[in-house]
């Protein structure tokens, strides 16, 4: 055999392996490709939000059921999802959940929850790995600074917005001194202290500010010592399915307070079904839009799929998951660093508005070269750092039950 015969053999070897290794190796979903794209949702199925989850979770897989059905993204591709839980408190269960999402392959992340786990996240597993997370629901005002290399977002408002809002009802409702109490953790600390701020630029005295611990079988000292500073409510910053629930309980049971200025941790059915018509002059807030477009579309959408879309963070939760199929699509691939590129083109447009329910319609304009402003449930704008500039629903307890009383 001569030289050149056993140097074209070689050759044709080394294709042929080549190609072998390829057909084994992990793909990246692109236009035309179709196959499976593998998506993280990690939200606190444990712990003291729980009860909120479970529509938080479907809401998503709703945006990206209607993304695999509409057999629009990227030529066919369908979305599985894997789910994790955050524990919303515990960053260190939070961080090894992200870590075996992860290894699994996922494109993006929809969550974290919880501020404090979703910094966790992202600053130990997510960002470092080039993975994209869209928060739903963390509104701590530190993570306006994260450094996350353009890999996180999040379709819910800071607390630095939320905590002036709360305040202004507060100031609305003609409280005029309040005790303040908040669950010691970065979501708690962060929302009380600009809560604090813009209550006294209103005039409204606060008479304490103290931290509580969650878990707690007891919150009978912690209420003794809201009620020796008095005031004419109490403010309580923290989750319904934990120590807030608790000073609730604690308040009511000694009659220390009958009025609850209650943080969006605070506000679910869970609480009403607990303490009905006994909260009845309580009132707080929470991002949220009563607009018709926006809000009332997807009320129908997460209806006919059987989704109570009234709690809170559904319509964000449908609008991260949304986002990141519509990031895909606008780069033609569901590799990681094309997702972060493309989420705040979709998100602020300009282009062709798309609501709840209207995936399909965007993922086809994207496909044909077109622009879109991704408009969802929540009207997402985002900020030059990627959260959400939002509205705000101030809620009041009226027969036992949280009513909409007007968009902030």
């Amino acid at each position: 055999m001569t030289k050149n015969k056993v140097l074209i053999i070689a050759a044709i070897i080394i294709i042929i392996g080549a190609l072998v290794y390829s057909s084994q190796s992990p793909k990246v979903a692109k236009k035309g490709a179709g196959g499976e794209i593998k998506m993280g949702i990690i939200l606190g199925f444990t712990g003291p939000i729980e009860s909120l989850t479970p529509a938080m979770a479907a809401s998503a897989e709703l945006a990206f059921k209607e993304a695999s059905e509409s057999g629009s993204l990227l030529g066919g591709a369908n979305i599985s999802v894997i789910r994790a839980d955050s524990t919303c408190v515990d960053s260190a269960a939070a961080t090894a959940a992200a870590e075996g999402v992860i290894a699994q392959g996922v494109a993006a992340i929809m969550g974290a929850d919880c501020s404090g786990v979703t910094g966790a996240i992202a600053s130990n597993v997510a960002v470092p790995n080039g993975v994209v997370m869209i928060s739903p629901s963390a509104t701590s005002p530190g993570l306006t600074t994260l450094d996350d290399k353009g890999f996180f977002f999040r379709t819910a408002p800071s607390d630095a917005r939320g905590g002036q809002i709360l305040a202004d009802i507060t100031k609305d409702r003609r409280i005029k001194s309040v005790a303040i109490t908040y669950t010691n953790n970065d979501y708690g600390k962060g929302l009380a202290d600009v809560y604090k701020a813009s209550v006294e630029a209103h005039g409204i005295e606060v008479t304490t500010m103290s931290a509580h611990e969650d878990g707690k079988a007891d919150y009978s000292s912690e209420v003794a010592t809201l009620a020796s500073a008095g005031g004419d409510a109490v403010a309580v910053i923290g989750y319904l399915d934990q120590g807030g629930k608790g000073i609730i309980q604690g308040s009511l049971d000694s009659g220390a307070f009958d009025t609850f200025i209650l943080s969006d941790g605070m506000i679910g059915d869970s609480l009403t079904d607990a303490f009905g018509e006994d909260l009845n002059k309580s009132f707080g807030s929470l991002p949220g839009s009563m607009n018709e477009k926006t809000a009332g579309t997807f009320a129908s959408v997460a209806k006919a799929a059987d989704i109570d879309s009234s709690g809170p963070y559904t319509g964000e939760s449908y609008d991260a998951a949304a986002l990141i199929v519509l990031a895909m699509q606008a780069g033609g691939s569901a590799d990681r660093a094309s997702i972060a590129k493309n989420v705040m083109d979709v998100a602020n447009g300009p282009g062709t508005k798309i609501y709840p329910g209207e995936l399909k319609k965007g993922l086809d304009l994207l496909a044909d070269g077109k622009k879109v402003d991704y408009e969802g449930a929540t009207g997402v704008t985002f900020t030059n750092v990627g959260e959400a500039e939002g509205s705000f629903l101030e809620k009041e307890i009226k027969d036992g039950k949280f009513k909409n009383a007007k968009q902030r």
